[in-house]
């Protein structure tokens, strides 16, 4: 165990959520888009519908979804460089990507999407831990306002969403289960989790490693339903931020 001192939460309880806000079409020219923000994380997501599909799809009747992700410069402390500059994307950015695309995909209907891909873009314009899981929950509503326009278009005919998906992260520090955590503790912690589940408490992706010391099985199934309470608190705000718009 790393036993690093880390200060007992002030303004929550160690089973609480960040404080999360969800703002609808946050940008003029997207087909969807959102700020979220789960306490001083702050990622816009947008998605952009594309008449076409990827060659894999061509003449198939079936549609796809896929993402992209990336931290702005001034994101995080010091200056992050341009990835663009590098020539290249970083494993982390690949693997973060992926599991946006991967968690989306498991709640859409490709047929009913029709020949068409949807393209999210996650761009963190702050973070503070938990990017990957704010990423996930803020996509999910910009494919939605994405999709709410090809209905209203008459360019499908059926939503192809099934349901709503959200992620969340919980961890151990100190023996402290954590729900929803940030930089400090995420840096901190023994174990560090990500859930990814559905508004029907279908898991869509669990993403565990034990940091600092090892974890039980009980301890795992307590972690799972940890975040299954945060999930459904974002899956609320993601309702009210549709309803909204």
């Amino acid at each position: 165990m790393k036993n690093i001192p880390i200060p007992d939460r002030i303004d929550r309880a160690d089973n609480e959520p960040r404080e999360l806000s969800i703002t609808p079409n946050f940008l003029a020219h997207a087909d969807g888009s959102v700020l979220i923000c789960c306490g001083q994380t702050k990622v816009i997501c947008t998605a952009t519908i594309d008449e076409n599909v990827p060659a894999f799809l061509k003449n198939q009747g079936r549609g796809w979804v896929t993402a992209e992700y990336g931290m702005l410069p001034a994101s995080a402390n010091g200056r992050m460089r341009r990835e663009a500059a590098a020539g290249k994307q970083s494993g982390r950015t690949q693997e973060i990507q992926r599991l946006i695309g991967r968690s989306l995909r498991a709640v859409v209907d490709m047929e009913k999407l029709g020949s068409r891909q949807i393209l999210i873009d996650c761009d963190v314009i702050q973070a503070d831990g938990g990017t990957r899981t704010a990423s996930i929950s803020g996509a999910f509503v910009a494919l939605s306002l994405a999709v709410n326009q090809l209905l209203a278009r008459g360019v499908i005919s059926e939503n192809p969403i099934r349901e709503a998906v959200a992620a969340i992260s919980v961890g151990i520090l100190n023996d402290r289960l954590l729900l929803d955590l940030d930089y400090p503790e995420d840096s901190a912690c023994d174990a560090d989790i990500n859930v990814v589940m559905t508004a029907s408490q279908q898991l869509v992706e669990i993403q565990g490693t034990a940091e600092g010391a090892t974890f039980s099985m009980q301890q795992l199934n307590e972690l799972i339903s940890l975040a299954q309470k945060g999930i459904e608190q974002i899956l609320a705000a993601q309702q009210q931020a549709l309803a909204d718009n």
